[in-house]
């Protein structure tokens, strides 16, 4: 067979490069085709990646922990009677074959992969440049991508650092005060350094833009989850037996995507001085892992009774767990809930997943005395909040929004 060359695949629009974290064959180790070969993270998602062929592994090109170009050549995979010498010398190229046959590298966005004054950067980071009046030419030659590309955390890092923006009209000039750089961490004791995971910094990075994007106002809403609660019990032997798991998430997904019809603003996006109305909803759910945090993404919701919505819960939240997302799956998001509440936490105040407006929080839910006409009662309660972006969203739609979600709930049809 012709030597196969293993490149690093594009996993999703806006990302150029990716790490490799782990190698799951060896050096002539043989491995079949579609079987997992390596392990990849990018600022998007941690994925496997499997093999394009079946073969014996002739040369592993780029080492675990190192982060490379998309279309870059990371291994070769040849039969057994080939030696990686005699692949070298043949007269043809070897075939280039994505592992990934589904997530060829898209069409650039226009403009290419070029930039102001010459540099080489991404689409992303353009637009974050051109969000924060950054002039690209003061990056000139400090990218730390490949054959110098200015990447995410170049820019981000030098907007956190103070970096000056381009000169602007007075009446455009934005009134933000510039944070200094933070000094470095002293501590007299023993202490153990340990690099952030790709994963870990991208979480980092997106947080922070975030914060810095939108304007986060958070309200509450206690609810009682007593007939959600009964509906599950009376259910839950019913959604076994059809092999789905029915879990709380699932009310709280079908509840708020109704909401969201009824209020798109929450459903939107903010670009420039322009409000961008999703007409699909596509719900995030926050999926805590032992690796980090990733978000897929629900498609169409509205579209899903309840028993898709389980589905799909659990169909997401296994292949996350199994590292078998693919980049269709954390994408287009208009809308995340996050769950706080599974290990014990009241309420949180969640930082908006950008480019989203909004984000719900779920509190745990517990049993508590309230006050119910006038008579005490022990109920299910929970606390949810509701992260909004105040520049497109006012207090009084957040709140409408979330009474909406309340009111579903608490007269949930059992």
């Amino acid at each position: 067979m012709a030597e196969i060359k293993v490149i690093m695949p594009q996993m999703g629009e806006s990302i150029f490069e990716g790490t490799i974290t782990k190698w799951l064959k060896s050096k002539g180790e043989r491995v079949e085709r579609d079987e997992p070969l390596f392990e990849i993270s990018t600022d998007k998602i941690d994925s496997e990646i499997p093999a394009p062929a079946s073969g014996v592994i002739r040369d592993i090109l780029v080492k675990e922990g190192q982060t490379v170009q998309i279309n870059t050549v990371v291994a070769v995979i040849g039969d057994e009677s080939s030696t990686p010498s005699e692949a070298s010398s043949q007269e043809d190229p070897a075939p280039v074959a994505s592992p990934v046959a589904a997530l060829e590298p898209e069409e650039e966005e226009e403009g290419g992969e070029g930039g102001q004054d010459g540099n080489r950067t991404s689409p992303l980071v353009r637009r974050i440049a051109k969000e924060h009046g950054i002039d690209l030419s003061a990056l000139a030659g400090k990218g730390t991508g490949l054959n110098g590309r200015i990447t995410k955390r170049d820019i981000l890092s030098y907007i956190e650092q103070g970096g000056p923006a381009q000169k602007r009209p007075a009446a455009e000039q934005p009134a933000r005060p510039q944070a200094p750089a933070p000094a470095p961490v002293k501590f007299s004791g023993e202490v153990e350094r340990v690099p952030m995971t790709p994963m870990r910094r991208a979480i980092a990075e997106h947080m922070v833009m975030s914060r810095r994007t939108s304007a986060h106002v958070t309200t509450f809403f206690e609810v009682d989850c007593s007939r959600i609660m009964q509906h599950r019990e009376k259910q839950r032997a019913e959604f076994e037996q059809s092999g789905v798991k029915l879990t709380v998430t699932a009310y709280f997904v079908q509840a708020a995507a109704n909401a969201l019809k009824r209020f798109p603003i929450v459903n939107s996006s903010v670009d420039g001085d322009t409000v961008v109305y999703k007409r699909a909803i596509n719900i995030g759910i926050a999926v805590n892992l032992d690796w980090g945090l990733i978000v897929p993404v629900i498609k169409n919701v509205d579209e899903k009774n309840l028993a898709g919505i389980a589905r799909a819960l659990n169909d997401l939240g296994e292949r996350a767990r199994n590292k078998q997302l693919t980049p269709d799956d954390v994408k287009d998001g208009t809308f995340t809930i996050t769950n706080p509440g599974q290990f014990g936490g009241l309420t949180g105040t969640p930082i908006i997943n950008q480019p989203q407006a909004a984000i719900m929080g779920i509190g745990s839910i517990k049993k508590r005395v309230v006050v119910v006409d006038d008579s005490i009662a022990i109920r299910s309660m929970a606390m949810l909040s509701l992260s909004f972006d105040h520049r497109i969203i006012d207090g009084a739609v957040a709140d409408q929004f979330m009474a909406d979600v309340q009111k579903q709930l608490e007269n949930w049809n059992v």
